[in-house]
């Protein structure tokens, strides 16, 4: 059976998936999150250009709608499998602020003790099952979580965020196939930046859009607008609804932009000029949020201006505990690497 292709785009849909209309309550807190990642990756940008984090980082600033549109779907036993750019997933699906900012600043008192850095943040309790250095690494991982659901019948989800040079993997047409082969109860999300580190989308995906991609495996393919959080929270209503009845996979493509480079020092030399500039000014997730909200009299600039203010409070707070939290000893380098039975 052939798949349905749906286009959701820019309309201002305030339900979810079951047509409740979303209360200002939760209106709130997704804003919150989304400022959340916005100002943690804007004070890692800093932090980093000052030579005070160790490794690379890659950074999920103006992606922010799309977490956080999947994410507040799911609980803690529902699983999510990031990419390199983890750190705004890790946010949405709830992991502590300050450890991740211990994490990056490599203490013993980070999510993975230090060890993990911001390509590996992980926390199994949020069921944030970690970032992941491998281009494709994450939809095989999400398949041994959805067939472990099923398996075990917990009405439970499995997410796998992958970008558009991600979606060229074999590792992710073999897990598209065996996900629609077993029914499982898995999305994936592919989070189309435009840019697979240099190379655009628009010259390597053949099928011209990711979501077309979703009829050869049977499966509902879903493209929406990454810079409107309420058509991806509404679209993945409907693709977690089926999911969780038993219906099988879905296919989500997210379009959006990044406001950085790769990794922080890419000179971005293969962007437009005025790209990024053009990005921030028309298609910032949190103006887009606030002017929908606003308009429709939901929430109140007073409301939005608060959370601005705690959160870069947060920030200020979390990294001032990295700056200060111990670093790892000697005899802690061979601990968490090796597994005892």
């Amino acid at each position: 059976m052939c798949a349905t292709l749906m286009i959701r785009t820019g309309g201002l849909t305030m339900s979810n998936g079951a047509g409740m209309q979303l209360s200002r309550e939760r209106l709130l807190e997704a804003y919150r999150t989304m400022r959340t990642i916005r100002d943690f990756e804007e004070r890692v940008h800093e932090e980093f250009e000052a030579g005070n984090l160790p490794g690379f980082v890659h950074l999920y600033a103006g992606e922010e709608a799309s977490a956080v549109g999947v994410c507040s779907h799911l609980d803690d036993e529902d699983r999510i499998c990031s990419t390199h750019r983890g750190h705004g997933h890790c946010i949405a699906k709830g992991c502590d602020v300050e450890g991740m900012w211990k994490e990056l600043w490599g203490s013993s008192e980070g999510l993975c003790a230090g060890k993990g850095g911001s390509m590996h943040i992980a926390d199994l309790s949020k069921g944030m099952m970690g970032a992941n250095a491998i281009v494709g690494g994450g939809p095989p991982l999400a398949l041994g979580a959805a067939m472990a659901a099923k398996t075990l019948q917990t009405g439970k989800v499995a997410v796998t965020f992958t970008g558009d040079g991600g979606s060229n993997q074999g590792t992710t047409f073999e897990s598209l196939n065996f996900a629609s082969v077993f029914k499982l109860p898995v999305l994936f999300v592919f989070e189309n930046n435009g840019y697979a580190e240099a190379t655009s989308s628009s010259w390597s995906v053949a099928c011209g859009d990711i979501v077309n991609r979703a009829s050869a495996f049977g499966m509902p393919g879903v493209q929406v607008d990454g810079y409107d959080f309420f058509a991806v929270h509404d679209a993945v209503g409907d693709a977690v609804e089926r999911a969780r009845n038993g219906e099988g996979p879905t296919l989500i493509e997210v379009k959006l932009g990044r406001f950085y480079g790769h990794h922080e020092g890419d000179n971005q030399s293969y962007r437009g000029r005025g790209e990024v500039d053009a990005l921030r000014r028309d298609h910032d997730c949190l103006q887009v949020f606030r002017k929908r909200v606003t308009e429709a009299s939901l929430l109140d600039d007073g409301d939005l201006d608060a959370i601005d203010r705690e959160t870069a409070a947060l920030m200020d707070r979390c990294v001032e505990a990295a700056r200060d939290a111990p670093r790892p000893t000697v005899d802690q380098l061979t601990t968490d690497v090796y597994i005892s039975y």
